[in-house]
């Protein structure tokens, strides 16, 4: 990436201005010749001719002595701005550094460091760019740490390059913002796997490098450890004496485009989610907050047809959009040039792909159920675990994550296995000698677990057993989840009407498919979706707060990802119910105003009212891993 060189009109402005504020020497006082001289040579960068402006700037620091130095400047900057620093290097060469004034020796250092770096003289290029003591104006800040950054890259110290960068994300926007993300891990990733994990284990939890080490080791293929957010308060406080039940924070666009498969594999994912969303936002309407108008666009699950109705929703005047729902339609509509419309994506992309800093992402991860589930087994005083998974790939990523979040916690694996059978799902397992705190966690399917866990009480295996959501199949069938009794699972805290202030889930799964069984999770999702709405620029200014969800309690980490933190239910009986209960917390944020309000989900647009739902196959992963 090169920051260097200003977005033209942007260039051609401070280029002008510099020329124009009067950096003369003070006892220099330029003759009116010079003054008209200098404002065509002005004129000449304003116009983007930049070779034209510099052979201008230096025939003025020929005729006038006194500013010799000042003219050869902004001639400098000129062929610079015309990408073309080697030209200036004989002027630069005959500027006499204490000629200056003002801000003009730190605009000296500036290009001399450019010109170090085109010449690959590394150390020069340092010198210039990591001078103590020197005040570095705002506007001179981002250009001097992308300088620094390339400097210290050519001279092989990529984790000072890193760290710089990420001194610059938040001053970037656009596809500035995304390449200099993306410059961060490459530059991570070169430092190597064994010292970036030495760097993690030294840094306390608030150093902001954390964050970026934890998430370039993911990129390399290592497990890291995912702590459970920390929940400090939620989303703003009430609004006082406002007409609408609305919190501080509370805002939304006028126009809001809902891009989901209509069609496809994901049509069923699909319609479970787009009756979330709207259920919540119907909901809402008994409060007079400001409501958009919403429109649905069928993106048909591929990467095509994503992007195509993320550009049509753009050009239909789309203030955000929310969506699209797969992992690799997300990763198509991220890989753009330039994402012009805020965006909410409804999953992770398949490319690992940073979001920009108008962009969130919110999705289903198993990596947050299997690290929670080592958490939750810590806290209950649980030191030692066995581990038994299926192979599907959910399963699989939320033991990882378990792994590595127990090992973080203290914790010791005694066993991990795959199951490639379930009849007989013990064989080969010792559980001999097992420690008196020593735990079980499984990721599996209902029907493997209702096979499993009977093979545990046979075996006279009477630890603690902890499963992941993808246990509940959703329903209270007591005859048949009376194999599992005793196990305790994460899962949305909507399916057992445990967090205050949302629609009834079972007065909902009474007259709508697309809220029955295990696609409930996913109609949660789509509620949870829209409740974000009002509230992602908050989430993301406010560290700690959260949302009240159905999916969850969620919050937004550093990256825009928003993250969830799940409740714990049990098998009693052959029922599921949460451990504690509801949730003693607030109330889920007003999120919309009276339904007279425009709603317009064109029917040509949106996914066959009614249609069957269910979650979509493991390997779709519509909101990632579901």
């Amino acid at each position: 990436m090169r920051l260097m060189r200003h977005p033209r009109a942007a260039a051609i402005g401070l280029l002008v201005s510099l020329a124009l504020s009067g950096c003369v020497p003070n006892n220099v006082q330029p003759s009116p010749t010079d003054v008209a001289a200098e404002q065509r040579a002005a004129a000449l960068a304003n116009q983007g001719q930049f070779d034209e402006a510099a052979q201008a700037y230096l025939t003025l620091a020929g005729q006038s002595s006194g500013s010799a130095d000042h003219y050869r400047l902004l001639a400098a900057e000129a062929w610079r701005q015309e990408g073309q620093i080697q030209r200036a290097a004989p002027t630069l060469a005959l500027i006499k550094r204490d000629r200056l004034t003002g801000n003009e020796p730190l605009r000296l250092d500036l290009l001399r460091a450019e010109l170090a770096l085109s010449q690959h003289d590394t150390a020069t290029a340092l010198q210039l760019t990591a001078q103590v003591n020197v005040t570095v104006p705002p506007e001179y800040q981002l250009r001097l740490l992308e300088l620094r950054a390339r400097a210290m890259t050519d001279s092989g110290d990529y984790w000072g390059a890193a760290r710089t960068r990420v001194q610059m994300d938040d001053q970037l926007s656009g596809i500035d913002h995304s390449q200099n993300r993306k410059q961060i891990l490459d530059l991570l990733g070169k430092v190597g796997v064994e010292p970036l994990k030495q760097r993690a284990a030294a840094m306390k939890p608030s150093d902001r490098m954390l964050t970026w080490v934890n998430e370039a080791l993911a990129q390399l293929g290592v497990a890291v450890a995912r702590p459970q957010p920390t929940l400090q308060q939620p989303v703003g406080t009430l609004l006082p004496g406002a007409d609408a039940n609305v919190r501080e924070g509370y805002k939304v666009p006028q126009q809001i485009a809902l891009l989901l498969p209509g069609d496809g594999n994901f049509a069923a994912a699909s319609e479970s989610v787009r009756e979330g969303f709207f259920a919540a936002y119907i909901d809402a309407g008994h409060n007079h907050a400001p409501r958009p108008s919403v429109r649905v666009y069928n993106s048909h699950g591929t990467a095509d047809g994503a992007v195509k109705s993320y550009q049509q929703a753009v050009t239909d005047g789309a203030q955000l959009v929310v969506g699209p729902l797969t992992r690799g339609e997300v990763a198509a509509v991220f890989s753009q040039k330039s994402l012009p419309v805020p965006l909410l994506a409804l999953n992770h992309p398949d490319d690992k792909q940073l979001p920009g800093n108008d962009t969130s992402e919110f999705g289903l991860l198993p990596e947050t159920e299997g690290a929670q589930a080592a958490d939750h087994i810590v806290e209950r005083g649980l030191k030692h675990a066995y581990v038994l998974v299926s192979g599907d790939d959910f399963a699989q990523r939320a033991a990882s994550a378990f792994k590595a979040e127990f090992a973080a916690r203290g914790g010791e694996l005694v066993n991990m296995t795959t199951l490639t059978t379930f009849t007989s799902a013990l064989a080969g397992i010792s559980f001999n000698n097992a420690p008196s705190d020593a735990a079980i966690f499984i990721s599996m399917r209902p029907n493997q677990a209702r096979l499993l866990v009977p093979q545990l009480a046979v075996a006279n295996v009477h630890l603690p057993v902890f499963a992941t959501s993808h246990i509940y199949d959703g329903s209270d069938n007591a005859a048949s989840n009376r194999d599992l009794e005793g196990v305790e699972f994460s899962d949305a805290p909507w399916l057992f009407n445990a967090q205050p202030g949302l629609p009834n889930h079972d007065d909902i799964a009474t007259q709508l498919p697309a809220a029955q069984g295990s696609a409930a999770r996913l109609f949660a999702f789509g509620m949870d979706a829209w409740n974000l709405v009002p509230y992602l620029d908050w989430l993301r200014a406010h560290v700690g707060s959260y949302l009240p969800g159905a999916s969850g309690q969620l919050t937004a980490d550093p990256f825009g990802r928003v993250r969830r933190v799940l409740i714990w239910a049990k098998f009693q009986d052959g029922l599921a119910r949460p451990l504690s209960g509801s949730l003693q917390m607030d109330d889920v944020p007003a999120s919309a105003p009276p339904s007279g309000d425009a709603m317009t989900p064109p029917a040509d647009d949106t996914p066959p009212a009614g249609a069957a739902s269910s979650s979509a196959p493991p390997d779709a992963n519509p909101p990632a891993g579901h």
